[in-house]
């Protein structure tokens, strides 16, 4: 069966993985419906008739050990043993991914999902040959191999966001230079990735280089490598960035904040393809993809002549211009989910939901710091939080007027302040608890309230 003939459904307890998974599979499927309440199984299973259900591993009553989901396809495979059902999962569940497999899922998706991957596991379950599931082991391997990893995954559902990943991918599939511009924190690095992972050169370097970080002394040696003896400090041949991304891509970040004498070094490399390491004369051909990005309005600059627009012409065959995070409000939900899940792990916490109350206010903040802001924002809510379920008050946002609204999201000192009377006020007054929440000894706490008049 072709996906555009099939009817899917789709089960999870997360509102915001359905709104997305939806969004996606209701362009390619002639129908898709949604439930968040696996209660409803039996029925749906029984009346609806569908070629394919993706089922989630973990519900709110057992966030971990994946039972329920195991229970729900035992269910689903009472009353319909055909049925193809894919389970959801989280990296990491390998082991239950596997399990699953053996009893009776055709295969499984990792949240959160490359959407052309997601789109072709469910066109090959729909197409039923006779293909062996990748073991999950396998499939992780070849993520890891590529530069794939849950913490560079892209969260996005919103039209603006489908949009961009759309030409980014199509971009992929060629070496077309490309020039990524956004504001600070709108994930740069993260599509210039993407961009990478999405290309044929995914299983080459992806080398990263922050312009704005190297000094102007360093920056031949760093992009174009030196010989032994160019320099004081030269002990040894050491090949540069461009040469590290032999067969990849290079990714230039901050490439407004170079100067003009260090544009015409980098224009000369790109037109040639060439680069010839410093304190040698003999050049060294290129095999390299270009990205580039910016936070700075790039059109201006040449209108000012501070930088040169033959070198924008070079590195801008394709712009794709990233939103800042204010203007896809409709994501926050599902990014906030995605770094909850990921802190909630990395610092063993038991939070593992977030109010509606809460979703609400983000979606109302202005994020001037975008999805850098927000990851940190929450990251720091799942650290000091003793409920299970983040509330309004767990989030430390800046108010419209720039006044704190819980708590500075900048203003490291109103910040640890705000910590530390919201600690001792949830251990009544205890040192020692509230020092151990908020990982100080005893004496540094006091430190630090003698500090802030506490």
């Amino acid at each position: 069966m072709q996906l555009s003939e099939a009817k899917i459904l789709i089960i999870d307890d997360d509102v915001d993985v359905l709104s997305a998974a939806k969004l996606l599979l209701k362009r390619h499927a002639k129908t898709v419906d949604i439930e968040k309440n696996p209660q409803k199984l039996p029925f749906l299973v029984t009346n609806g008739d569908y070629n394919l259900i993706l089922l989630d591993m973990n519900f709110t009553r057992d966030v971990n050990s994946g039972r329920e989901g195991f229970h729900w396809l035992d269910r689903i495979l009472d009353i319909n043993p055909a049925s193809k059902v894919i389970m959801i999962t989280a990296y990491g569940d390998i082991e239950m991914a596997i399990r699953a497999i053996k009893a009776g899922a055709i295969d499984f998706v990792l949240k959160p999902w490359e959407n052309d991957k997601l789109l072709n596991t469910i066109a090959v379950a729909l197409e039923g040959k006779d293909k062996p599931v990748p073991v999950p082991e396998e499939k992780v391997k070849e993520d890891q191999k590529k530069g794939k990893s849950s913490s560079e995954a892209i969260v996005a559902s919103s039209d603006i966001m489908q949009q961009v990943l759309a030409t980014a991918e199509r971009v992929a599939a060629t070496d077309a230079n490309v020039l990524i511009l956004g504001e600070n924190g709108t994930g740069k690095t993260q599509l210039a990735k993407h961009v990478h992972q999405h290309s044929k050169r995914a299983d080459k370097p992806f080398v990263v280089v922050d312009l704005g970080a190297l000094s102007e002394s360093l920056f031949e040696s760093e992009l174009f490598g030196h010989v032994k003896g160019a320099f004081t400090d030269a002990k040894e041949d050491r090949a540069g960035r461009f040469e590290e991304a032999k067969g990849g891509t290079i990714f230039l970040d901050e490439i407004g904040n170079l100067t003009l004498s260090l544009q015409a070094k980098l224009l000369t490399v790109i037109q040639e393809r060439k680069v010839t390491r410093v304190g040698s004369n003999k050049p060294i051909a290129l095999d390299v993809r270009l990205i580039c990005a910016t936070n700075m309005n790039i059109e201006k600059m040449v209108a000012d002549k501070s930088f040169r627009q033959d070198l924008l012409y070079r590195i801008n065959t394709i712009e794709l211009d990233l939103p800042a995070l204010r203007d896809r409000p409709e994501d926050i939900g599902a990014l906030a989910d995605f770094y909850l899940k990921q802190y909630a792990k990395k610092y063993n916490r038991p939070v593992n939901d977030i109010s509606s109350a809460l979703i609400k206010k983000m979606q109302q903040y202005n994020w001037p710091g975008n999805i850098r802001e927000l990851q940190h924002a929450v990251e720091r809510a799942v650290i000091l939080s003793q409920e299970k379920t983040l509330q309004p008050d767990d989030l430390f946002l800046k108010s419209s007027g720039g006044q704190p609204a819980t708590a500075t999201g900048f203003d490291l000192e109103d910040m640890e302040k705000t910590m530390i009377v919201k600690a001792m006020k949830r251990f009544n007054g205890n040192i020692t608890d509230a020092a151990r929440e908020l990982g100080l000894s005893r004496a540094a706490l006091y430190r630090r309230m003698e500090k802030y008049g506490l």
